[in-house]
């Protein structure tokens, strides 16, 4: 099986996290941005990560790759099969896909992916506004939800935890970070999440590169 992308994208790394999690081995096969193999094309008709293959079967978007690796793999579950359990896990990870997601995305995007990878300024009040007022908003939410578990849905890992804190990566990278004296709870959860194997080694790779970056741009 391969995934087409890059882990720099919260979807991309998602769906790497719940391969992880489901014990599939899966290539990561760089792509995007207008680059990749023809495979990727294929998959993603329109350029966007993740693309997905396996065999000839292709297609792209992380929650269809999730839902087939579910599908292949049913253990672990990482779908909870209770119907209120399932629907709050869904809701959870749509609620990272989109909502964290572009709150991360307009912070990264502008400060990182705009002027470091497309030559010209990222909109800062843009980014600004996301860091200001979309993200106190984000984890008042999370302090008020997180269970004495530490986990979103049925006291265990699922979906749900590995879809809300991939985007908080993208936000790090740009120097936005929960406060732990404020958000004890939120802080907590999204540390514990990003320790497991399953993130960790990437999300190591990833702040190596951004450091990288933040070096070069460094006067000498």
């Amino acid at each position: 099986m391969k995934v087409f992308g890059n882990t720099m994208s919260p979807f991309v790394r998602k769906t790497l996290a719940f391969a992880a999690e489901k014990g599939i081995e899966v290539e990561l096969v760089q792509a995007g941005m207008g680059s990749g193999p023809p495979e990727f094309k294929q998959a993603s008709p329109f350029g966007k990560m993740p693309g997905f293959q396996d065999g000839d079967f292709l297609i792209s978007d992380s929650t269809a790759i999730i839902t087939y690796l579910e599908a292949v793999k049913p253990d672990p579950n990482l779908i909870p099969a209770e119907p209120k359990a399932r629907a709050r896990t869904i809701w959870y990870e749509e609620f990272g896909d989109t909502i964290v997601a572009a709150c991360g995305g307009a912070m990264f995007f502008n400060r990182v992916v705009a002027p470091r990878f497309l030559g010209r300024p990222g909109d800062d009040a843009a980014a600004d506004e996301a860091q200001q007022v979309q993200f106190p908003k984000l984890v008042d939410y999370l302090e008020t939800v997180i269970p004495a578990s530490g986990y979103l849905v049925e006291d265990r890992l699922t979906l749900a935890d590995i879809a809300v804190v991939s985007p908080f990566v993208n936000m790090g990278h740009v120097g936005c970070a929960i406060n732990p004296t404020s958000h004890p709870k939120a802080f907590g959860y999204v540390e514990a999440i990003l320790a497991r194997p399953s993130y960790a080694g990437m999300v190591a790779k990833e702040r190596a590169i951004i450091a990288g970056m933040q070096a070069q741009k460094e006067p000498a």
